[in-house]
Parts: structure tokens; C-alpha cells; sequence
């Protein structure tokens, strides 16, 4: 198995988890099947995952490829949880931050000094990585819906949930995402949550929000506001929960405007 990360040269990296291969994308992953591997991760020891891979795909976002053990190996991280990636940044200190894959096993978003050390590595070298780690926790039908409130590379973790969700036919907890960047360009993951709408209709729904739209747009405008969430998310209830991940200013601003909704604490969840 192989592990994918999308990387911003400039400030964030994104990666995400493939099958035969480890992919960092700033959320976790776990495959629902009857086969039962042992991960590939120690949440006491950091491990090193090697860089088979490195495409770019933007002018400022780049594809990482690690490769685990062996081609039937698994990550082994649990539904919302996070590894930490270990490197060194410009100035040569040691520098350990989290990051979320978005693949699943059946098949980490690095930001600040961090990024240097990604800009820096080429095709053969190693990552040191450690997990899982983090407070999610997800079991099939622990919810009748989720609301999903992203921001920028925020989207990792959503990503790495939903598709966990949706691509395990036990599971029929529906999930709307709304996802907010600056510019077009900015939306990540784009093509694979198209495909996800397309695939599960009715399950799975997206609004996307730009402060910058292209001149023709058919979605949200500005910042997402109280109005956007009644609107594109469930309403609450006992049985739903909505989770958001995002810039501070943006999770604060959520946070605000969730409460004056009537979500409760125990409906909420950030990243």
C-alpha cells in the first residue's frame, strides 16, 4: 500500500491513504472489511515511510507518494484520527506536526516550518511518521447525519470520514458537507467530492462557498454564514453532529454561529 500527500509549497500540505501505499492529506482512514491487518503505525515509536512518488499539481500544491512495508500492508488509522509527521525546518530544528490522510486503507495537512521539510524531500527519501492520534471517534450509525463545516485544508479530515461513511454499505448516515476557500483554484480534492456526490446521491451533498467566485458561479459567496448552515445542514437534533475544521478565526466564527442555532455542545465536534 501507498500514501498520498498533497502538499501547498507555500504555507499547508494535504496527503491522503491508497491501497499499497500511505497518503498524507490531513485526516484518517480506516477500511470497514472482514480481513483483519495489523497497521503499519506505532502510536509510541515514529516510523519512516519512504517517498516513492512526488507530482506536482498546481503551482503550488504537490502530490506525495510513501510507500508502506508491503503491498498488502495497511496504515491502520481509525476514522477521524491523525498521525504526526517528523522533520526539520529551515533554520535545521526538529519540527513534529499532525496531519490526516485521505485515503482509506482499503486502497497528513502540514502547514508552516513544517512545509519546508516536504518542499525539501525527494524520491527516495524517508518521512518519519507516528499515530494514530486524536479524539474522534466513529462507529457505523453513531449518528443519523453529520454536518460538515471545512475551511482550506480543513477538508482532510471531512474527506478521510465521509468516504470512510459512504463506501461502507453497512453504514446509511448521510453527510453534508459545506467547504470554504478564497479562490476556485483553492478547492481541494474537488474531483474526488464530485465523485463522491455523483455516487451516492442523496446521501452525500456539497455546497461550496468562495470569497472570490470565477464569474460564473452557482455556489455560496463570502464567508459561510449562520444562513448557509440552516440551510445545507441538518438541523438539530440528539441524533446528528456537526463537525468543522478550519483557520482559528474561522472555527471561532462557527463556533458562534452554531450556538446561536441551537447546537448543542455534544452536537459539535472541531478537529
Amino acid at each position: 500500500m501507498d500514501v498520498e500527500f498533497f502538499q501547498s509549497l507555500d504555507v499547508q500540505i494535504i496527503v491522503g491513504v491508497a491501497v499499497a501505499a500511505l497518503a498524507i492529506v490531513g485526516g484518517a482512514a480506516y477500511l470497514f472489511s472482514s480481513r483483519k491487518s495489523k497497521g503499519c503505525l506505532d502510536p509510541e515509536k515514529f516510523k519512516e515511510f519512504k517517498l516513492v512518488k512526488r507530482q506536482q499539481l498546481s503551482h503550488n500544491v504537490a502530490k506525495f507518494t510513501f510507500e508502506l512495508r508491503t503491498p498488502t500492508s495497511v496504515l491502520g488509522l481509525p476514522i477521524g484520527q491523525h498521525i504526526s509527521c517528523r522533520g526539520k525546518d529551515s533554520q535545521g530544528d526538529e519540527v513534529i506536526k499532525p496531519y490526516t490522510p485521505t485515503t482509506l486503507d482499503s486502497d497528513v495537512d502540514v502547514q508552516g516550518r513544517m512545509s519546508h521539510h516536504f518542499r525539501e524531500m525527494s524520491v527516495g527519501d524517508y518521512l518519519a511518521v507516528k499515530g494514530p492520534k486524536g479524539r474522534f471517534r466513529y462507529q457505523p450509525g453513531q449518528v443519523r447525519a453529520f454536518g460538515m463545516i471545512a475551511g482550506g485544508s480543513g477538508i482532510t479530515p471531512m474527506f478521510q470520514v465521509a468516504r470512510a461513511i459512504l463506501e461502507n454499505p453497512k453504514d446509511t448516515t448521510n453527510v453534508h458537507l459545506i467547504y470554504a476557500n478564497v479562490t476556485y483554484d483553492d478547492i481541494l480534492l474537488k474531483e474526488e467530492l464530485d465523485s463522491l456526490v455523483a455516487k451516492y446521491p442523496g446521501r452525500f451533498k456539497v455546497y461550496y462557498v468562495l470569497n472570490q467566485p470565477p464569474e460564473v458561479w452557482n455556489g455560496g459567496v463570502g464567508f459561510v454564514s449562520k444562513e448557509m448552515i440552516q440551510t445545507h445542514c441538518p438541523a438539530p437534533a440528539p441524533d446528528i453532529k456537526i463537525l468543522r475544521c478550519g483557520p482559528p478565526p474561522m472555527n471561532k466564527a462557527m463556533a458562534g454561529h452554531l450556538d446561536a442555532i441551537g447546537y448543542s455542545p455534544e452536537m459539535q465536534f472541531q478537529f
